[in-house]
């Protein structure tokens, strides 16, 4: 619900400053240059403590011993490197040193995942093999993880990994991903392909388990008059033969901007209704909607189902944002809201993919007294017929 404030930059006054004009001299030049770098390491310093829950102290060793790179000092904090002859042996067998992975790629691009799995992913990865022989079923995870909450990211971030390898979906969407937080998803996830919608700020990404859900292309759609970054992130797969489109997004937070929302939310349904008939298209993500907002536009198009409705409207999965359970805001006001929401829209030629049930999932508390996110995760499942 939280949309992340972003104010005006201050302009530069130091040509006010100066009594003088012209360019200032080599020596105040340099005195300025090494001012700037060490203000930007701090900054650093301080970004890196906040992420990995450290001192500053330690922050600035990693940061030090990694050329000031922040992907690398982070991986470097999280991912000791194997000793030489561990990194030998798994090269040999094929693998890639967990020491080096994959670094954090741009908006659209996929970034494999397949090489961070470790020993703890092993049993998952056997499980994996035996749910991959059932072509029957079909499971989605949507959930904004609240990357922009820097409060216990790391243990946090660990909780979100655990909870997708005990469900092992096959699509994993998720809203407010930061640049850090992808890159700690990446390390922790097994077996997966991740696509993210940006690289800046905050943003949606969809996970592809592998080999099951191959993909096949995938585009940005941006929302022309957003004001928090947000776009739709559309992925198309295949599926034991059955062509699916992926769909995720953000919409626009806060009950005072309900009029952009809505804007977005008619782009979202324009998009599955232009796909083509004989796919099978799912949309899931952090609509932030008030049910209202959906009566406004006319109510859902005919052929596009909310996979909530579609289900009886179970009590137990309604609400996705619960002030009342949910502590990690310690919010004074309490509110239950269902923002987040899947549709559903059925290929044209007898629907070869059903919503079957769904779930709340983040629902416990992690060692570090927190929930992983804000909002609860939805855990949908759907049943293919082949």
């Amino acid at each position: 619900e939280a949309a992340a404030a972003v104010g005006p930059r201050e302009e530069d006054d130091e040509g006010a400053r100066c009594p003088q004009a012209g360019e200032p001299l080599p020596e105040e030049e340099e005195e300025e240059e090494v001012l700037h770098l060490a203000k930007r390491r701090r900054v650093l310093c301080s970004e890196f403590a906040a992420i990995t829950s450290s001192d500053v102290e330690v922050a600035c060793s990693f940061l030090a011993g990694n050329d000031w790179h922040m992907q690398r000092a982070l991986n470097a904090y999280f991912e000791p490197p194997l000793e030489k002859e561990e990194a030998e042996e798994e090269a040999a067998a094929g693998g890639v040193p967990r020491g080096v992975p994959p670094a954090c790629a741009g908006p659209g691009s996929c970034i494999d995942l397949t090489a961070d799995a470790t020993s703890s992913n092993a049993s998952v990865n056997s499980t994996d093999s035996r749910q991959q022989e059932d072509d029957s079923s079909f499971s989605l995870i949507s959930w904004n993880i609240d990357g922009l909450d820097l409060g216990n990211l790391k243990e946090r971030a660990r909780g979100i990994c655990s909870y997708l390898a005990l469900y092992s979906p096959d699509v994993v969407f998720l809203q407010e991903v930061i640049p850090p937080h992808l890159c700690l998803l990446q390390m922790g996830a097994g077996s997966y392909t991740i696509i993210p919608g940006n690289i800046d700020g905050y943003f949606t990404a969809i996970m592809l388990k592998k080999p099951r859900v191959k993909l096949l292309k995938h585009e940005i759609i941006p929302f022309p008059t957003t004001s928090m970054m947000r776009n739709l992130l559309v992925v198309y797969v295949s599926v034991s033969g059955n062509e699916i489109c992926l769909m995720t997004s953000h919409l626009e937070s806060t009950k005072n901007h309900s009029k952009e929302r809505m804007k977005q939310l008619q782009i979202v349904l324009n998009k599955m209704q232009m796909e083509s008939e004989s796919n099978t298209v799912i949309f899931g993500g952090d609509t932030n909607l008030r049910d209202s907002e959906v009566t406004k536009l006319g109510n859902l198009p005919n052929n596009i189902t909310d996979v909530w409705e579609f289900l009886g409207k179970p009590q137990h999965c309604r609400y996705t944002w619960d002030t009342h359970s949910n502590t990690n805001l310690d919010a004074q006001y309490k509110c239950k809201m269902r923002l987040d929401r899947i549709y559903f829209r059925p290929a044209a030629d007898g629907g070869h993919i059903i919503p079957r049930s769904m779930d709340l999932i983040g629902l416990e508390k992690l060692d570090c007294g927190r929930f992983p996110s804000d909002h609860w995760g939805l855990l949908c499942n759907f049943d293919v017929i082949l």
